[in-house]
């Protein structure tokens, strides 16, 4: 009687199945969250490396792809496309809605990429600083004329929270209290896989209709949308 009840207790586990192994757990916790940096976490990026086959059948399920990027040394979890409607397939759910993002949240990603390939090009560091007035510089040209200083400095700053926020940019302690040592920004290289080239190659002619706006209304042109997904919510791209 025994036996066979052990027999039967064997029979419910397939032998196919993995056992739980406490690292993927953690680590689908934590792409689910957030983007996985190696610089922040050594350890869970080295068992990411090892155990990421097992970390894209989980997401899959989720209908989400693991984006592994070892030279940059990030990883993140992307809804998969939406299926060609023409075609008649059933719109797949998602975990994470998409949301637009403001015309400056918008120019500030843009610049910021361009800014990133033009300092990639020159070689030398892999970390972009910049700090608050650099990237008032970048923003100044494209807002509207007659825009005071203390006016840009507020929107700037309004406007690198909300991109600090959506993990593109990371800012640095200062290693002084000085006014001068304070306000620098890295610039995550997470934003190469978002802005990716082929809408940075649209890069002048977004700017070109941003002038355009511009000059007909002084307020600015109204919120753009984009559909480029914060990875600091949620972990998936929308």
């Amino acid at each position: 009687m025994d036996d066979a009840l052990h027999d039967d207790d064997s029979a419910e586990t397939p032998p196919s199945v993995l056992p739980v192994v406490p690292e993927l757990s953690q680590l689908m916790v934590h792409l689910l969250k957030s983007v996985l940096y190696r610089d922040d976490d050594d350890r869970l990026w080295a068992s990411l490396l090892r155990l990421q086959a097992r970390v894209r059948e989980q997401a899959a399920v989720l209908l989400l792809d693991l984006v592994l990027d070892e030279a940059e040394g990030h990883a993140f979890l992307k809804s998969r496309p939406d299926p060609d409607e023409s075609e008649g397939a059933p719109r797949l759910p998602r975990l994470v809605a998409r949301r637009p993002l403001s015309y400056p949240v918008s120019l500030m990603l843009a610049l910021l990429r361009k800014r990133m390939a033009e300092f990639d090009a020159g070689g030398g560091d892999t970390r972009l600083v910049l700090s608050r007035d650099d990237i008032a510089e970048l923003m100044r040209v494209f807002l509207p004329d007659g825009t005071n200083e203390a006016r840009l400095i507020d929107q700037v700053d309004a406007t690198i929270s909300k991109v600090v926020d959506l993990g593109f940019l990371r800012h640095l302690k200062a290693a002084t209290d000085s006014a001068q040592d304070r306000g620098h920004y890295e610039v995550r290289r997470i934003l190469k896989a978002f802005v990716d080239a082929q809408w940075l190659a649209e890069f002048d002619a977004r700017m070109e209709v941003y002038r355009t706006a511009l000059s007909a209304s002084p307020a600015g042109p109204p919120a753009e949308a984009t559909d480029k997904a914060a990875p600091s919510k949620g972990g998936a791209d929308a």
